[in-house]
């Protein structure tokens, strides 16, 4: 499990309180219901009006994934296809259909069963470019969900703060209690920027990152699976495999 975003926004809000208590303040006066409410609450509901009820709940689903996704990096696939590759060189592509009980990639799975059944190899290129581009169509309306609600947060963090004035407004006469009034109205904005910058933003970025990756290792395999299908020398497969490889990723020298 990468814990990229788990350690970022925990540690991240570890720091903001930190400072509060190195500064005398006490934490739990950030923790007040009704701030807390309005920004969270009517955050996630102008961002559900800005989309449709099934983008919220694949977005749901997208969170999970921020949280715990762990990619499979696109030098590991690599190898596996350069094995395909060899055997089937070696004694044909009907061969191959006994390795794919010990692949795990579900797409390299798809798109070679695709080759075995004979299907043409431009029609195999066209379906798995397909699942692709729609996969980065879906992951990026989930990363524009929380990047979305990172743009309305502070914005109604500031609506509950001018209305945090306005009580105060209401209570001019009583002097003693214009402190903590005032200290209250400013708290919204303080989560709206705050939820913005340390959740909902992160969100939307890791979400869009997971997407890029993702991307990545199905293009390693389209290119894959096409050579398996051309008949390419597996050398020849490895290199081409490698050079698509994203910055800073290597193949296993298990390889």
């Amino acid at each position: 499990m990468d814990l990229a975003t788990p350690i970022g926004i925990g540690v991240g809000f570890g720091v903001v309180f930190a400072s509060q208590i190195m500064e005398g303040g006490n934490p739990m006066s950030l923790m007040l219901p009704a701030p807390l409410l309005l920004v969270f609450g009517t955050t996630m509901l102008v961002t559900l009006a800005g989309g449709t009820m099934q983008d919220a709940k694949n977005s749901m689903a997208a969170l999970k994934r921020a949280f715990t996704g762990n990619i499979t990096p696109a030098s590991d696939v690599v190898p596996a296809v350069v094995q395909l590759a060899e055997r089937a060189r070696r004694e044909g592509l009907l061969a191959l259909e006994d390795s794919l009980k010990d692949i795990d990639d579900e797409f390299l799975v798809k798109g070679v069963t695709l080759a075995i059944d004979g299907t043409d190899p431009d029609e195999v290129r066209e379906i798995l470019e397909s699942e692709m581009i729609a996969k980065k169509r879906s992951d990026k309306q989930s990363a524009k969900f929380f990047a979305d609600a990172g743009a309305y947060a502070p914005t109604i963090g500031i609506i509950g703060t001018v209305m945090g004035l306005v009580h105060v407004l209401e209570n001019l006469a009583k002097p003693e209690e214009l402190g903590h009034l005032i200290a209250a109205a400013f708290i919204a904005t303080l989560w709206g920027v705050m939820s913005a910058n340390v959740i909902w933003l992160p969100l939307g970025s890791r979400l869009k990152r997971l997407s890029e990756l993702e991307a990545a290792r199905m293009e390693i395999v389209i290119e894959g699976v096409a050579a398996i299908q051309a008949g390419s020398n597996p050398r020849v497969i490895a290199q081409k495999l490698t050079s698509l490889l994203p910055v800073g990723q290597t193949v296993p020298e298990a390889a």
